[in-house]
């Protein structure tokens, strides 16, 4: 500590002598870095600064008061003004000279213009534009969810969501403009896989308004407004009644026969392009349907001995068996929410075998809404808040359980809270990085963390049983699948059944979760690559780390190397983890 301090007081001697000197002009070369750092700060600022005017929602979430009382804006203008904002931060961004760039800012500048051309390019597609709603989600649903998520602890609080239930009927009417178009182009999206969507919005139309979601907020709540009761019953019900009669008369009649997005004009080179934003690869939809079918030909070997090792002379005997006995399901949802949290509480014990920092941030577990949770997931994650006020939350479904099989609540929990969406977002969220690193999200990192912590179960105590472990590995081969029967329905012309019938062959999950899951990647193209492509990657480094390092190799500097920079692209991930085996694996 001595040597420090000794240099700072000398260069304070220095300066108190010399005060009364004229300053020296600093040297061309250092002016040109100066200026290339102000510039590059300006244009993230600009960035960010677009990023919380295009999602109020998150940019209140995360302490920007700007947001207070807005609503993004679905429409086609808008979302034109956006591609033309970001290719205009891209020209900005390649004026500056990244030679003078220094520290983290040359990689703050790659990963910012890769992340904009990203996007600009996925706008340009049809995709983008026009298949606004699938089974998974919905503009007209991220309404309700922002009802489910809004706590009135103030009165700026309370101001902000009054000005958003104003703003919500022209947001849904804007929607609809945008799907209207839609049709009009013949980009909707399949008639098979949109069945019961309609429950989405008409468990919004009720007669009474104090039953609505929209006016939960202010239940129990010191900010009770008969004003916004009297906006909810008078506009808000109305605009989902409009959304649903536009659905029924306008979208569904309209909806096409094929499943795949390959079958609409442009759909096979919007496909390839979703498959490369998603996977942050160059992989063609050929190339990750032959990846697919080696994975699912890997991990049913694996789950063929564990069904040897269970008793059963074959896997589809083990499968069938259990599909239909009725032990390895809740008989509640409180069954299902208290052995979730059990497991949660006994991973959370294990996680310093695992890593070496942790998130300041809690996380809870909650049961999905019941007005939303029909046809949604069976489970998701949502950050905390930045301010420390709220921590994250792994939701549960409750419904169906018949459908939802205990055996495999190890690797769904391990994957959505920890060690895998809480640890990952909590941790990024608090490292010293730019906001658009903090709180940006690259699905293939994201979703590859999370299949990959499902894993690190094994490592430490977990999937005991050849149930659980099946179910372990019912869930990597759900994800294997996912490659071979995405590109299969939007790049090789595979009908709905041939999906559904090859996971039920190849995968644990009951028919309703497969159905449930095919009909997500039919109205939601490419998304569904992004988990093992990512996951494999993870596992490839950490391979070539144990195999370079040997005995140096230590799982939790690995596990922080991975994670401290928060969500970037697979290639950016194999650099980072490849220098740092370079440097001998160590994160000090």
């Amino acid at each position: 500590m001595h040597k420090p301090l000794t240099l700072a007081a000398a260069l304070l001697l220095t300066a108190c002598v010399q005060e009364d000197a004229p300053s020296a002009p600093l040297p061309a070369e250092e002016n040109a870095v100066n200026e290339a750092a102000e510039e590059f700060q300006r244009v993230l600022e600009e960035h960010w600064a677009l990023r919380m005017r295009e999602d109020p929602v998150l940019a209140s979430e995360l302490g920007n008061k700007g947001g207070a009382g807005q609503l993004g804006n679905p429409s086609l203008a808008a979302f034109d003004a956006s591609t033309q904002a970001r290719a205009a931060l891209i020209e900005k961004l390649g004026a500056i000279d990244t030679n003078r760039l220094v520290g983290d800012d040359a990689l703050n500048h790659r990963l910012l213009t890769v992340s904009l051309q990203r996007t600009v390019d996925r706008q340009q597609e049809l995709i983008q534009r026009y298949l606004i709603i699938n089974t998974y989600s919905a503009p007209h649903s991220s309404l309700a969810r922002l009802a489910d998520r809004t706590s009135l602890r103030s009165e700026d609080d309370a101001a902000s969501y009054k000005g958003r239930l104003q703003k919500m009927p022209g947001y849904i009417d804007d929607v609809i403009a945008r799907l209207d178009e839609a049709v009009e182009l013949g980009w909707t999206q399949p008639c098979e896989a949109m069945v019961g969507f309609e429950r989405t919005y008409r468990t919004h139309i009720v007669d009474d308004a104090e039953t609505s979601v929209f006016f939960a907020p202010y239940v129990d709540s010191p900010y009770r407004d008969e004003e916004a009761l009297e906006l909810i019953q008078s506009e808000i019900i109305p605009a989902f009644e409009r959304f649903g009669s536009f659905y029924e008369e306008r979208y569904a009649p309209n909806c096409r026969k094929d499943v795949g997005v390959g079958s609409l004009d442009g759909g096979a080179e919007a496909y390839e392009a979703e498959a490369r934003a998603y996977t942050t690869t160059d992989l063609s939809a050929d190339a990750i349907h032959n990846l697919g079918l080696s994975e699912v030909a890997r991990i049913r070997a694996e789950m063929e001995g564990v069904a040897a090792e269970a008793g059963f002379d074959s896997l589809p005997a083990f499968q069938e068996h259990l599909r239909t006995s009725p032990e390895y399901y809740p008989k509640s949802a409180e069954e299902r929410m208290q052995k979730a949290a059990r497991i949660a509480k006994t991973m959370d014990g294990k996680l310093v075998q695992l890593f070496r920092y942790l998130p300041r941030m809690p996380y809870d577990i909650k049961p999905i809404p019941m007005d939303t949770a029909e046809g949604t997931t069976t489970a998701y994650y949502s950050r905390p808040s930045p301010d420390f006020t709220r921590p994250g939350t792994y939701w549960l479904n409750t419904t169906r359980l018949s459908t939802r099989p205990l055996y495999e609540l190890e690797a769904l929990t391990l994957h959505e809270a920890v060690p895998g969406h809480h640890l990952q977002i909590a941790i990024a969220q608090e490292r010293d990085l730019p906001k658009f690193r903090r709180f940006g999200s690259v699905t293939a990192y994201t979703e590859g963390w999370g299949l990959y912590s499902e894993r690190l179960g094994l490592e430490v105590g977990f999937y005991t049983t050849p149930e659980t472990n099946f179910g372990r590995l019912s869930y990597e081969m759900w994800r294997a699948c996912r490659l071979v029967v995405d590109t299969g329905m939007h790049s090789k012309g595979w009908t709905r059944g041939q999906a559904i019938e090859f996971m039920l062959e190849n995968t644990g999950l009951s028919r309703n979760n497969i159905e449930r899951e095919v009909d997500r990647y039919i109205t939601w193209p490419g998304q569904a690559l992004a988990y093992k492509i990512g996951e494999l990657k993870i596992r490839e480094l950490r391979a070539e780390a144990e195999e370079t390092l040997g005995g140096g190799f230590d799982i939790r500097e690995f596990h922080d190397v991975v994670l401290r920079q928060g969500p970037i692209p697979l290639d950016v991930l194999d650099e980072v983890v490849t220098a740092w085996v370079d440097e001998g694996g160590s994160s000090e």
